[in-house]
């Protein structure tokens, strides 16, 4: 028999495309939105919009894929991956974002930076004396000019 779940998950809640959703939806695998949902999606696991579906209100989960409409409060554990015919407008909190060409964001996004580092982490080695590998300078002697050297 052919696996057909996504990421290997064996629960998946599906808004099909047509569906019209408000309210909430709590689960704890994969949720595929091909629909229209106007309220919350809570879930440990993945969700996953299709080119369809359109999502107004809060996600929360470990991953967000979308090819579709956002308009949102976005929390993500593990990563928000917005395909290239997305469109997300709202907030998104997460620690990795990832953007094809031809994605639309606008709001706000926070990466978990509370500060800018104060010092550049040091390299191990020789690295910072980058002096010693910068070429000498080189004399070249002319055989024609009766020893004269030319630099």
């Amino acid at each position: 028999m052919k696996n057909t779940s996504f990421a290997g998950d064996d629960n998946i809640t599906l808004l099909a495309k047509g569906v019209v959703l408000k309210g909430a939806i709590q689960v704890e695998g994969t949720v595929r939105i091909d629909g229209c949902l106007d309220g919350e999606i809570q879930t440990k696991g993945q969700v996953i919009i299709g080119e369809d579906g359109l999502v107004q209100g809060t996600i929360t989960a470990g991953t967000v894929i979308s090819s579709g409409r956002i308009k949102a409060k976005v929390t993500a554990i593990e990563r928000v991956h917005l395909m290239k015919k997305s469109t997300l407008i709202g907030e998104v909190l997460t620690p990795v974002l990832i953007m094809e060409e031809g994605a639309k964001l606008q709001g706000m996004t926070d990466m978990g930076v509370t500060a800018w580092p104060d010092e550049l982490p040091k390299l191990p080695g020789s690295v910072h004396d980058l002096s010693e590998h910068r070429a000498k300078q080189v004399v070249v002697l002319d055989k024609e000019s009766s020893g004269e050297a030319h630099r």
